[in-house]
């Protein structure tokens, strides 16, 4: 197994013009998965401002993520694994264009992106939560952000997912978007905003590595979301789309999957056994 990274200074980079400053497209063969085989080289696109899915620790992509295609990896002994770290904004748009093979970051199933992706099989749950300075008073559920100023990720699901929960509330959400959760986690630490909106997992990681300043609101919103990772729904990525998922069912079976969960998250998580059907939202 070879491991790789190509890191992407966000400075730098915006979603409106990564494109370009890409590699050419990968979309060389009639079968992606032996063009991988072939160049010895897996490019998959990622964003690593997510822990514990995806985050850099000493100049490496770590996290949850990580481990399990270290895992799956091992079945592709003389191919080298190369992420691409680029901001979220432009990850699908990226996978789209042909810049990487395969996205392996957490990208939140849905309706739409079902219907035009090849998402692979859940690799976590995602249902929303909300987080709140440890010192705040007043927000005990979910429904206590009404009328108050509440982060999340910019052209995100979490954001549409906020936007539903806001309008069922006796009074609307501030919302204020970010292009990622270290900006919004900076905003409620200096109390700009009153809570964030995220995946319950990693608002539980932000709370685990700084308890004293953030507590995790008790009860989710909205449906049970799920991530997966993604291909590009075309006949020369359905190897590769098969590939992975027969990989993360054989790690979900032999308690791979599990192991990794309780690691990162402290605690195995339940997830379907079977492919996901289409959601509704």
């Amino acid at each position: 197994m070879k491991l790789g990274i190509c890191r992407t200074k966000y400075a730098l980079i915006t979603a409106a013009v990564m494109v370009p400053f890409l590699a050419a497209p990968e979309m060389a063969s009639a079968d992606l998965l032996d063009d991988i085989k072939a160049r010895g080289v897996f490019n998959a696109g990622t964003e690593s401002r997510f822990p514990p899915f995806e985050f850099v620790e000493n100049g490496e992509i770590v996290g949850y993520s990580a481990d399990i295609m270290a895992e799956i990896m091992k079945e592709l002994p003389d191919v080298t694994f190369n992420r691409l770290d680029l901001p979220w904004q432009g990850i699908l748009s990226g996978l789209e264009a042909g810049q990487f093979d395969y996205v392996v970051t957490s990208v939140t199933v849905n309706a739409e992106r079902f219907d035009r992706y090849a998402m692979s099989r859940p690799i976590a749950d995602a249902t929303m939560a909300v987080m709140t300075l440890t010192s705040t008073d007043g927000i005990n559920a979910p429904a206590d952000i009404a009328g108050m100023a509440v982060g999340t990720q910019a052209g995100s699901v979490h954001l549409s997912a906020l936007e539903a929960f806001s309008g069922t509330l006796h009074a609307p959400v501030e919302i204020k978007t970010y292009v990622d959760y270290n900006e919004a986690y900076a905003d409620l630490a200096a109390g700009r905003i009153s809570a964030v909106a995220n995946s319950l997992p990693n608002l539980l990681e932000a709370q685990r590595t700084r308890p004293e300043l953030f507590s995790v609101v008790d009860g989710t919103f909205g449906p049970k979301k799920f991530y997966a990772w993604v291909a590009r729904k075309d006949p020369e990525s359905a190897s590769l789309a098969a590939f992975m998922d027969e990989s993360l069912a054989r790690l979900q079976a032999d308690g791979t999957l599990a192991k990794l969960q309780t690691k990162w998250f402290g605690a195995p998580m339940e997830l379907p056994t079977e492919p996901l059907a289409r959601p509704d939202f």
